[in-house]
């Protein structure tokens, strides 16, 4: 076994042992749908032109 793969069973069996609290589960969902909810506005509305990479395009300022 890699090392890597021994890591993630010990802290598999270190969470099986002892799962994490109400509160800390409660936090990481709320993360995960603060996430979710941006992805999804951006996906629905659209990126805002000052967040692309490419910059503003330049015809449509003037």
């Amino acid at each position: 076994m890699a090392y890597r793969e021994i890591i993630r069973l010990l802290r598999m069996a270190r969470w099986a042992r002892r799962p994490p609290g109400k509160r800390r589960i409660i936090m990481w969902l709320t993360v995960l749908a603060i996430t979710l909810a941006i992805w999804g506005a951006e996906r629905l509305l659209g990126t805002p032109e000052w967040m692309r990479l490419e910059g503003p395009d330049i015809r449509r300022l003037r």
